[in-house]
């Protein structure tokens, strides 16, 4: 009896969590943050091409995959008796997972927000081609060359674990190798950009995370 009455405390709230999360999320990482710094430059930090290129049509997919999470969690909060006990693994259910991934997603929050705040005004949404922005590479940039990116993956490891269902996987896969591209092209921009001082960097700091 007290199993079963943990289990539905756990997915209560869960519920209410996962949506609530992933808007504080969007509120502050994206719609803040860059609001902020679009007061500061003078333009919008959104700068992802809407074209019809390769790098276009990774924007379309990166806002897709983010809308579709949207739903998918509020769907949760609203049908919930619907949407929870829907494409579940259930092997994966148990408290101290999902724990786990709990605090991965808070500790991911923390981690996303301080990188932003650590770019100041080189914050941006894309690669900005029209303006030189700094090498950042202090703060959270000194153990990874993509803080904010390994932070977006380990939030939706979080998710994964917290709410163990196919769907919280695929978002999980699609969501990470869709950063791994964007984080290779970005890679490419600051090589021209910053050309040697970047290369250096490059030899010190891992593209996620670096150890010492």
């Amino acid at each position: 009896m007290k199993f079963v009455q943990n289990y539905y405390h756990m997915a209560d709230f869960i519920i209410f969590f996962i949506p609530l999360y992933f808007i504080l999320f969007f509120i502050i990482s994206f719609v803040g943050i860059s609001y902020k710094v679009a007061r500061q430059i003078g333009k919008n930090p959104n700068v992802l091409p809407k074209d019809d290129s390769a790098y276009g049509l990774v924007g379309l997919y990166f806002k897709l995959v983010l809308f579709a999470l949207f739903i998918y969690t509020i769907l949760l909060l609203f049908f919930p008796k619907d949407i929870f006990p829907a494409f579940k693994i259930n092997v994966l259910e148990y408290d101290l997972i999902q724990y786990i991934g709990l605090g991965l997603m808070m500790m991911a929050l923390i981690w996303v927000v301080i990188a932003q705040l650590q770019m100041k005004n080189s914050w941006r949404i894309g690669i900005d081609n029209s303006a030189k922005t700094e090498l950042i590479t202090h703060g959270l940039f000194r153990f990874s060359r993509n803080p904010i990116f390994l932070g977006m993956i380990i939030s939706l490891i979080g998710f994964f674990l917290a709410f163990p269902t196919v769907i919280a996987f695929a978002f999980l896969l699609t969501g990470s190798m869709l950063m791994q591209i964007q984080i290779r092209l970005e890679e490419e921009y600051l090589l021209k950009e910053h050309g040697q001082i970047y290369i250096a960097y490059k030899k010190k700091v891992r593209r996620m995370l670096s150890l010492y």
